[in-house]
């Protein structure tokens, strides 16, 4: 019927599993790659002092863990010869890290471990701050958010989630990390709107983190918490949470193959979380080539596809040369969700 093909629609233009579009862009990088790299090697570029990556969110959450993935692995496989610190930048829902960012334009030992609510933010007018305003650096993974519940909650599954979505919205209360519009409320919304539900009665509760969201499902403080799959994994196996539903395509493969998705509980969506570094506005096209070089040895490393497989991350690398084509691609797409999801002032 009409609304469920509108629905089709609303969720085809938001599925960010960009599995297919990111390997035509990086086909397309290579050469630009390449003539990076020799530039590099020409201006000689490289960190003379201790690298930043900025975590726009608290210890323990989903960004947290790939900051402090990169900087092991960066260090440990010796591609990067300076310290890397990260530094956890909180609040404003992302925008004190993004000031910071933009405290040091030009300068290429500032990195920021960004998602997508960056893109979300300036959408829906929580920031003045757009993508464009920095430099894009390199594209990572893609992450699949997972509804979790703690263990003695009253709902046992999606299905009787999306019932009580259908019968009173505002009967549920969701916890949300880290902003209204980000990546969670996002994944929520998308939820709400495939069952033809007003987006704007649900109950939210918006915390610093993924970790703090999940200890509000734990303590039974909120009736669901959307967070990433490996933070919810980890609570499961633990019994301080129960998963019950995943935004992926199709069912995941190992330890999350029970994990049923929205689309076979009958709401038909697909997201995921895009996680993507950014640079300082103005960076030099050496900076860019050594961090080109630098992110291109370390996805090929044993420790990083370990880790892809160990969080169950969607590989998605994309060079520098790529990332804003990417990353405008996914704005328009997101400004269409949010927009017919009614999240956009």
């Amino acid at each position: 019927m009409a609304s469920g093909t509108s629905e089709r629609n609303v969720m085809t233009r938001s599925a960010i599993c960009h599995t297919r579009r990111a390997a035509v862009l990086c086909a397309g990088c290579a050469i630009m790659l390449f003539a990076q790299t020799m530039q590099c090697i020409a201006a000689g570029w490289a960190p003379e002092r201790a690298v930043e990556i900025i975590v726009p969110t608290g210890p323990g959450g989903a960004n947290d863990i790939t900051a402090r993935t990169l900087q092991r692995v960066f260090q440990q496989e010796r591609i990067v010869n300076v310290p890397i610190n990260v530094v956890n930048r909180v609040g404003g829902g992302g925008a004190i890290s993004l000031n910071y960012l933009n405290q040091h334009a030009g300068d290429g030992h500032y990195l920021l471990n960004a998602s997508i609510n960056v893109l979300t933010n300036h959408i829906t007018g929580l920031s003045t701050l757009h993508y464009s305003d920095f430099t894009p650096v390199a594209m990572l993974v893609n992450e699949y958010i997972v509804f979790v519940v703690g263990p003695e909650s009253k709902l046992p599954s999606g299905r009787d989630m999306l019932a009580r979505l259908k019968a009173d919205p505002s009967s549920l209360n969701v916890a949300i990390g880290t902003a209204r519009g980000g990546t969670n409320h996002t994944a929520v919304a998308l939820v709400a709107k495939a069952v033809d539900t007003d987006v704007r009665k649900l109950k939210t509760v918006v915390f610093q983190s993924n970790s703090q969201s999940a200890m509000a499902a734990m303590g039974g403080h909120v009736d669901v918490a959307p967070i990433s799959a490996s933070a919810a994994l980890s609570a499961s196996k633990s019994g301080k949470l129960r998963m019950i539903a995943i935004t992926a395509p199709r069912r995941l493969t190992g330890e999350l193959a029970d994990v049923p998705t929205w689309k076979e509980l009958g709401a038909n969506v697909e997201f995921s979380n895009s996680r993507f570094m950014l640079g300082p506005r103005g960076m030099t096209a050496a900076q860019l080539a050594y961090w080109d070089v630098a992110f291109g040895r370390m996805v090929q490393t044993a420790a990083w596809k370990k880790d892809i497989d160990d969080n169950h991350w969607a590989t998605n690398h994309i060079p520098s040369a790529g990332v804003q084509r990417y990353l405008a691609q996914l704005y328009d797409e997101l400004k269409n969700a949010l927009t017919d999801a009614g999240l956009v002032k």
